[in-house]
């Protein structure tokens, strides 16, 4: 079964089986896209390729925020309709080839930065539509983050901020202990130790 197969049969309740604890999860990362680097303010537009089934897209909105989804596959988009219901627009396309129908203030990538054919080339074009910040999550484990500053800077994104990211995806956490985990990110030389063996960082790239 190819991954666009898998995505379609799951797409319905996608976020909910994904994440043990979805609000914690997505809450957190809504946080860090609004705050993290440039800050966004009310009502800037983001657009968030290969949404999924805009799980994401609720807490963003709760923020004052703006929300326009985007994914490849039919069955996520539809299922991102029904969650968002008709709250925000879920437009379909491929991260490498869309552009949305004008300027945002963020565009975000989360887990599907590795589907981009040719990074350097996604970067220089999600920045001729990305006014403000390009925000998405790095495996540090899988892509050296010499070389992807380097791509971002060359697209002409010169602000550059890492932040690790330790709300965990598969594990429910009582709420003393989600505070922890965030306060742990903010933990330098610990968390950064912390990332060699799991766990991701949130990059945030402004002009």
């Amino acid at each position: 079964m190819s991954k666009a197969e898998q995505y379609a049969r799951k797409a319905a309740g996608w976020s909910d089986a994904e994440y043990a604890d979805a609000t914690a999860y997505l809450s957190h990362r809504a946080d860090l896209i609004a705050t993290l680097g440039v800050p966004l303010a009310p009502n800037d537009e983001v657009l968030d390729l290969a949404c999924g089934d805009g799980g994401l897209g609720a807490f963003l909105l709760e923020r004052g925020l703006r929300y326009r989804g985007v994914d490849a596959e039919p069955a996520m988009i539809d299922a991102a309709r029904r969650r968002l219901g008709g709250r925000a627009p879920v437009d379909e396309g491929d991260l490498n080839d869309y552009a949305p129908p004008a300027p945002v203030a963020a565009t975000t990538v989360f887990r599907a930065i590795y589907y981009a054919r040719d990074r350097a080339a996604f970067f220089a074009r999600v920045a001729t539509f990305t006014e403000t910040k390009l925000v998405f999550d790095l495996n540090p484990r899988q892509y050296r983050l010499e070389d992807v500053v380097a791509d971002l800077r060359a697209a002409g994104f010169s602000r550059v901020v890492l932040r690790p990211f330790f709300v965990p995806q598969t594990q429910r956490l009582p709420g003393p202990l989600v505070a922890l985990a965030k306060a742990a990110e903010r933990s330098g030389p610990l968390a950064r130790l912390a990332l060699r063996a799991r766990f991701t960082y949130l990059v945030a790239a402004a002009r």
